[in-house]
Parts: structure tokens; sequence; C-alpha cells
């Protein structure tokens, strides 16, 4: 099924001319995607298969845009798909965009090779003219559904005689070319489905290969590309099994080796019904609006199926290149949870702060997003320095010298982190005394405390710590701990919900605690 690419090195040497063979197994995989729509979660498992197979061997991921499809195509999908390939982590190595020595890489720019296979094929007599109507056509499909068969073609024009064949192409009878299917198909060894076997010609009529309009079909298109650009496997969507049978037969009407094939199981919805473009939540590039990370996105449609030889949440590219194992994929479907997807991306949050170079582009990140959103209301740049933004996401979990995620594990993504609720974080409240004594008549001596303990340091070190200090407090004032808090957030943040007051504190750092209850206490 798959062997080795011979090369031949030659050169001159003192006048002598040597040369030498080599052989080196070359591994190249492609995803072949129709822009007729926008790349989904489906496609973006699949694409991610191909990568992670040939990034494992060394080998090539090829983007192969299949575009014969006209009546159906969108405008802007052909690079929206790159971009989002592009975006999760996994660019092809070649592609229309990025160019290689097997292009083009579009199929409507690769018409005159399909013309010529289609032209061998009907040489050889595996291939004929038909002349049928999509009227004639159209009744043979009512027919059948009426009397509760599938519908097929009845191979009619298979039957037509040399001198019929040249009377009709003499007069310009639109036409198509078909394939003329084998009885008693081989079976092939599939490398996740095993030795699979499908006699098409039992069930099927004899696919078109050429359109009329001089356009191939997905069978004849595919297997061409497939041996003109070497792909050496195919790692496709399983919905394409029963096809392979047609495609051997045409690799083999060809003369042509085909590549080793291995079709991955379905990934369906959670209570098992299938993804649906319609569904609309399913598109990667609605996952990027909503501040998912590339990451977290592959970690989940990975976990959600088989393939590798550990199943944990955290994984990110290196990690799933490393144990990704063909051998392991199993013929039963993905079932994929989407209302995962914030735990997944709290997870890969985590590692990305924790990681000091993936933290430094998220610091980044964070601060060209408040300038955005609160930049007109910032009072003190200080909270755009990178050390107030290190804090504010390397919040220490109680006394362990561990991080935890943004704001202990409350955020899943950096757009939390700019609205209302954390915007204490970033613009200084206006919240007058008068506002703390509505909630609590001793107030002022709660604020003044808080500021005596802050300021005389060591208490803001972690949240376990700073709640047992407050508890204290509150025992010394006679107040009660509920009223505490309340002043306290309100002095803070100017809010009566959102994150702890503990957090609040070690998030904004003792001096600009300080400062805020003292602006609160001012007459």
């Amino acid at each position: 099924m798959f062997g080795c690419v011979l090369r031949r090195v030659c050169w001159k040497r003192s006048g002598a001319r040597r040369s030498v063979c080599t052989t080196q197994p070359e591994v190249r995989v492609r995803f072949a995607p129709s822009p007729t729509g926008f790349l989904h979660l489906g496609g973006l498992r699949t694409a991610l298969y191909n990568a992670l197979f040939a990034k494992q061997r060394r080998g090539a991921f090829i983007l192969r845009l299949e575009d014969t499809d006209r009546a159906r195509l969108v405008p802007g999908a052909a690079d929206a798909i790159e971009d989002m390939l592009e975006w999760a982590g996994i660019p092809p190595d070649e592609s229309s965009r990025r160019g290689g020595h097997y292009g083009p890489y579009v199929q409507s720019e690769r018409l005159q090779l399909y013309s010529q296979a289609a032209s061998s094929l009907l040489h050889t007599c595996h291939a004929y003219y038909c002349f049928c109507t999509n009227q004639r056509l159209e009744l043979l499909k009512r027919e059948a559904q009426r009397s509760g068969h599938v519908p097929r073609y009845d191979n009619r024009c298979r039957h037509l005689r040399p001198e019929q064949v040249q009377e009709k192409l003499a007069l310009g009878v639109p036409r198509v070319v078909r394939f003329r299917l084998d009885s008693g198909a081989e079976p092939f060894q599939d490398l996740v489905f095993g030795w699979t076997r499908h006699e098409v010609a039992a069930v099927e009529g004899d696919p078109v290969l050429l359109k009329a309009d001089g356009f191939p079909t997905y069978h004849l298109a595919s297997v061409v590309d497939d041996h003109h650009m070497r792909i050496s496997h195919v790692l496709r969507g399983s919905e394409w099994l029963i096809s392979t049978a047609k495609h051997l037969q045409l690799f083999r009407a060809l003369g042509w080796t085909p590549p080793a094939y291995a079709h991955l199981p379905l990934l369906l919805n959670r209570d098992g019904s299938k993804l649906s473009k319609r569904q609309g939540d399913i598109f990667i590039q609605r996952f990027r609006e909503q501040d998912v990370l590339p990451e977290s996105l592959l970690d989940l449609i990975t976990h959600a199926g088989s393939g590798f030889n550990n199943n944990r949440i955290g994984r990110r590219l290196d990690e799933l290149i490393e144990e990704f194992n063909i051998s392991k994929i199993t013929t039963h479907s993905a079932l994929l949870d989407l209302d995962k997807v914030h735990e997944f991306n709290r997870v890969h949050l985590q590692r990305r702060i924790e990681d000091p170079h993936t933290r430094v582009e998220l610091m980044e990140e964070l601060r060209q997003r408040v300038l955005h959103t609160h930049g007109s209301d910032i009072s003190d740049h200080a909270v755009l320095e990178p050390h107030y933004i290190q804090r504010v996401l390397q919040l220490r979990k109680q006394l362990k010298d561990v991080c935890v995620c943004v704001c202990q594990g409350h955020i899943s993504c950096l757009q939390e982190l700019l609205g209302h609720s954390y915007s204490y974080l970033w613009v200084r409240p206006l919240v007058s005394l008068q506002q703390l004594k509505d909630v609590s008549a001793e107030a002022a001596d709660i604020a003044a405390a808080v500021i005596q303990l802050v300021g005389a340091g060591g208490s803001v070190s972690s949240t376990e710590r700073l709640n047992r200090e407050l508890k204290l407090l509150t025992s010394r004032l006679n107040t009660t701990h509920s009223s505490l808090m309340r002043v306290l957030r309100l002095a803070l943040s100017a809010q009566q919900k959102g994150p702890s007051v503990a957090e609040m504190m070690l998030s904004l750092g003792e001096q600009e605690v300080c400062v805020r209850l003292q602006r609160a206490l001012e007459p």
C-alpha cells in the first residue's frame, strides 16, 4: 500500500559522473475540505489527525481545496479555512497560500489532469460516455423511491454500441463520463477498520467521473490528486469508507498504486446526534470569537475520541504529537461534550500563565485589551504595568506555593477579566463615606482598621491568611463579618457582587487597597 520514494542524486567529480540511489520513506497526508462552508469541529479534527500523523513521522501535511462543486461555493471560505488552521497551530506545509512542489492546490486549477485521466479510462474501456438527461435520471430516482428501493443509475449507456456513441458525440449531445464498476470487489485493509470489503457494484450504479461542465466529481478528482501529489496515507471520515472501494478500482484502472487508508470514526454530539452546520456553534471562528484558546479546542476534540495512549485534560500540541497512536483509534463514534469547553479553556489558560514564555505574551495581550476596553477610565496607569498584570494572573491559592488559574480558578478566558465584575482591577471606583455608612454604621472604623492591618504588611500574602486576619478584625471591632465584607467590597469595587473580598485585596495589592480605602474615608 505504501512504499518508498526513490530519489536519484547525480553529480560530477573530477570529470567522472557518479550516480547514487537513495531510498527515503516519505509520509504525505492531506486535508481536503470543500470551501462550501467554513471550518467546523469535525473538519478540524480530521485536519488535526492528519497533521499529528505527519509531524510524528516528519512528513508533509497538505491542504487541498476541493472546489469542484461550483454551485455551493461560499465566498471567502477557502481563505477562512486556512486562517483557522493557522490559528489552531496546525498550518499546512503545502497549500495554495504557502506553495509547494505539487500544486496547484485548488482543484478548479487542475482540470486538465482530470480530463487526461478520464480520457485514459475511456481509452481502456474502464469508463464510458453517458448521455442520459437529468429528466431521465430524476424519473429513475422517483421510480426507485416509489418501489421502496435505493435510487441508483441503471447503467443504460454502458451498453451503447460504438457507432451509437460516435453518433451522439457528433451531434454534440450533452454527456458525462461514468466509471465501469467491477463486480467482485477485493477487500482492503483499513488502518482503523481492518480488513474491509464493499461490493459497490451490487448496490450502486456506475458513478459519474467527469460532469457535463468539464468539472470532475469527488471520486475522480481525489484519486487523481492523491496520485499526483504523492499522498502516502489518506486519513478521512468514516463516511467515505464505502467510497474507498470505488477509489481503489479507479487506482487499479489507471495503473497507479493507492495510498494507505485510515477512516476516522464520526464526531457526534454528546447525545449521539450528528454535528450539524446548522447548529451554528460548531464553527471554529465562533470559538475564536468566544476567546477559546486553540490548544483548548484541540484538546477537547481529541479527548472526545481515541487515538492516544492516554486520555487526560491539558495536553498541548507537542504532547498530542508525541502521544498520538493511529493503532489506538477505535471504530466507534466519538461523543463531543461542548459544555466542557470552558473547563478545558480554564486548564489551558492556567498552563499559559505558568509557562514563562506564554505568560509574557498573555500579559501583553491582556494589557492591550484593558486599554481598549477601559482606557479612558483608567486614572492610575500602574494597572498597565507588567508587575501588576502578572499579579492579577498569578494569584496564590491559599498557603500553597503554586499558581492557580486567574482569580482562584473562576476565570476561563481573558475576556472575562474585562467584564463588569472585574472592572475594579483596572478602574478605581468612586465611593463616598456616606455610601459605606449606608451599609454599616461602623464603616469608618472598619476602613481605618483594614488600612492599619494592610499597612503593617504581610497580611496580603494569601487568601487563607487574609481571611483569618479579617475574622480576627471582626471580633476586635465588635461588628459582624458580613458587615465588614460588604463595606470592603463596596469600597474596593463599588459593587455588591463579584470575586471574594480576599481575592480582590490580593489582586489589587497592599498599596492600592490602602489608596482606595483612604479615598472612601475622605469627606
